[in-house]
């Protein structure tokens, strides 16, 4: 996970250098900067993202040989990294996913896009004076462009474009664009749920089971400092699961992982994630958050995140707080349980869905990825120049997922309806009951965030104070979404950026 900004026209290197500032946080390691006339890319790195590069060793923008103005600015993450180097004739070392790229680059044109499968990504490709960006079907990595004096800019981070222009927009997943700032469709979600897989729900657990274990063993490496984030839900049980059966191969039963978990005192959030931690024997740190911390941290929050979305500012408050802590402790990569709810289906608004209309609503779920849950990804852990990892958000897994019947998506157990039924089912020989029984809850309802802050601003705010602001913002929806609003607007203007702004509807 780290950053870069590109500026394809007229630009002056002053003012990249300007924008490159604004993302220090995503890359402290290697950094550099590539000028030609036409266009000028600045990329920086965190070690985590390229733990077999030195210092001075390799040129940055990542280019096809040294020297060369075929070059990438690249942000992502692959599963089959290894594959897909192989498959394009790439040598193993540095930079191997940037590599491939440029060499399918080469090969196919944009083309090569049809090969990401696998892979989350913002990339700018630099051909000379030419460019090719692109950003990933769901939008798991953020990216975002704008205009000033006939000069296309584009950035990792909102904050970065700001700088420069408030013309700001926000990139669409699933698109390329072209150096005239054209953008093309090259993947689509899809319209109509497949035919189901023809196997019964054992066989299904079992392949799921198969597949995260594998996601997590193609995407971890322990080569950094590494922990997981725990909050004691199925997915970041699971993730932990897998992770500590790993680190256990690797380094045996005396080094245990670490895991963390944050929460308000008495929280579920707490009291699950250490029969979690216990379970499979990590060594576990907890932060207790209060309402004081939560307000404390509330500016840093929705500046890093760029929203004032309440469903996503509240789970990225807990975010923030423990990748601030592994940063402080000397971890550089969190494992996360991201992506679960969206491939199994198990938000709570989706459990009384009829079977017929569940995969419409999936898919409208994952449609909202791209400028919500992923900048709580993204943005909510990088600010403390963390990298995240999220197994689960797998191209094999979501493949896989779509043709899983809906009646195996949510099961019902003693006569309750829960969602991720297949995905207890697959966990349930490896987790505590408790863990696999567990009613879903999201990140903000289990750490306890999810009842302090509203409850809070209810009584800062008078109904004529929100009707005030609804009358000229009518994107202000309550009391609550008023102050993150406030907060955003000081820092990012009332201008476009409001729009790049993704509204959770399921308040």
């Amino acid at each position: 996970m780290s950053g870069f900004v590109v500026a394809r026209g007229q630009a002056a290197p002053v003012d990249v250098k300007r924008m490159f500032e604004r993302i220090r946080h995503r890359g402290s390691y290697l950094s550099g900067t590539y000028d030609r006339s036409n266009v000028v890319a600045a990329q920086n790195y965190l070690r985590a993202d390229c733990p077999l590069a030195e210092r001075g060793a390799v040129e940055v923008p990542v280019g096809a040989r040294h020297g060369s103005d075929l070059r990438i600015c690249y942000d992502g993450q692959m599963g089959d990294s290894a594959a897909l180097a192989r498959e394009a004739g790439v040598a193993s070392g540095p930079f191997l996913e940037e590599r491939a790229l440029l060499q399918l680059y080469s090969d196919k044109g944009s083309a090569m896009l049809e090969r990401l499968n696998d892979a989350i990504f913002a990339f700018v490709i630099i051909d000379g004076d030419e460019i090719l960006a692109a950003r990933d079907l769901l939008g798991i990595k953020t990216l975002f462009y704008g205009w000033r004096d006939r000069t296309l800019y584009l950035a990792s981070e909102l904050k970065s474009l700001l700088e420069i222009t408030e013309d700001v927009h926000e990139f669409p997943p699933g698109h390329f664009m072209d150096s005239a700032g054209r953008l093309t469709r090259f993947a689509s979600l899809p319209q109509t749920a497949p035919e189901p897989w023809p196997e019964g729900p054992d066989a299904i657990a079992d392949r799921v089971y198969e597949i995260i274990d594998r996601s997590v063993r193609s995407r971890v490496d322990f080569v950094r400092p590494t922990a997981c984030l725990l909050s004691g839900g199925m997915d970041s049980s699971a993730v932990t699961h897998f992770a500590a059966k790993l680190h256990r191969e690797r380094f045996g039963s005396a080094q245990p992982i670490t895991t963390y978990t944050v929460g308000a005192a008495g929280s579920t959030d707490i009291a699950n994630a250490r029969i979690m931690a216990e379970h499979v024997g990590s060594e576990h740190r907890e932060l207790t958050m209060d309402l004081d911390l939560a307000l404390e941290v509330l500016p840093a929050v929705i500046y890093a995140v760029e929203s004032f979305d309440p469903s996503l500012v509240r789970s990225a408050v807990s975010n923030f707080l423990i990748s601030r802590q592994a940063s402080r402790d000397g971890f550089e990569i969190l494992l996360s349980g991201e992506g679960g709810d969206e491939i199994f289906c198990g938000y709570t608004y989706l459990k009384d869905s009829a079977a017929e209309s569940l995969f419409a609503r999936q898919m409208d779920c994952l449609r909202f990825l791209h400028n919500n849950a992923a900048l709580r990804l993204d943005h909510a852990n990088l600010c403390n120049s963390i990298r995240v990892v999220a197994p689960l958000i797998s191209g094999e897994l979501f493949d896989y997922s779509l043709s899983i019947p809906a009646e195996y998506k949510q099961g019902s157990v003693d006569g309750q309806k829960l969602g991720k039924w297949i995905f207890r089912k697959a966990l349930k020989r490896v987790l505590p009951e408790a863990i696999t029984q567990r009613v879903k809850q999201e990140f903000s309802e289990g750490s306890g965030s999810a009842q302090l802050l509203p409850q809070h601003f209810e009584s800062v705010y008078s109904d004529a104070e929100l009707a005030e602001v609804q009358a000229e913002y009518p994107v202000v929806r309550r009391k609550e979404e008023l102050h993150y609003f406030r907060l955003f607007t000081e820092r990012f203007g009332t201008g476009r950026a409001i729009q790049t702004v993704g509204q959770w509807p399921y308040l």
